[in-house]
C-alpha cells in the first residue's frame, strides 16, 4: 500500500530554516506530483507548494514563495520542503500528500482533490 512518511519537524526560532522530508514507498512515484500542506488550529488547509515528480515544475503558496523551496531526490522517491526565514505563521502541522492520478508535467490545484494520499503529518513550531 501506499505510505508517505513525513520528517524533519520539530521547533525553532523566528529567521531559522528547516528541512522537511517525505519518503514514498509502495508509490509509482513518476508523472504525478507531491505536495506540502499545513494547518494551524482554526485554521483553513493551505496548500504551501506542489512538484511534478517528472517535469519538476514547481508551484509555491504566494505566503511562502522565496522563502520555501521544493524538491525531490528521484532515486529515494523523497520529496523536501526547504524552510528559510521563518515566521511564527508558519507554525502549523505540515502534511505530505500524493496524486493518485498522472500528472505528466503540470499539478493539481491546491483547492483541487487531485491528491489522494497523505502522510500522517509533521509539526513545525515557529518562536518569535
Amino acid at each position: 500500500q501506499v505510505q508517505l512518511v513525513e520528517s524533519g519537524g520539530g521547533s525553532v526560532q523566528a529567521g531559522g530554516s528547516l528541512r522537511l522530508s517525505c519518503a514514498a514507498s509502495g508509490y509509482t512515484y513518476s508523472n504525478r506530483c507531491m505536495g506540502w500542506f499545513r494547518q494551524a488550529p482554526g485554521k483553513e488547509r493551505e496548500g504551501v507548494a506542489r512538484i511534478n515528480t517528472s517535469s519538476g515544475n514547481t508551484y509555491y503558496a504566494d505566503s511562502v514563495k522565496g522563502r520555501f523551496t521544493i524538491s525531490q531526490d528521484n532515486a529515494k522517491n523523497t520529496v523536501y520542503l526547504l524552510m528559510s526565514s521563518l515566521k511564527p505563521e508558519d507554525t502549523a502541522m505540515y502534511y505530505c500528500a500524493a496524486t493518485g492520478g498522472v500528472w505528466y508535467s503540470s499539478c493539481p490545484r491546491a483547492e483541487e482533490t487531485g491528491f489522494g494520499y497523505w502522510g500522517q503529518g509533521t509539526q513545525v513550531t515557529v518562536s518569535s
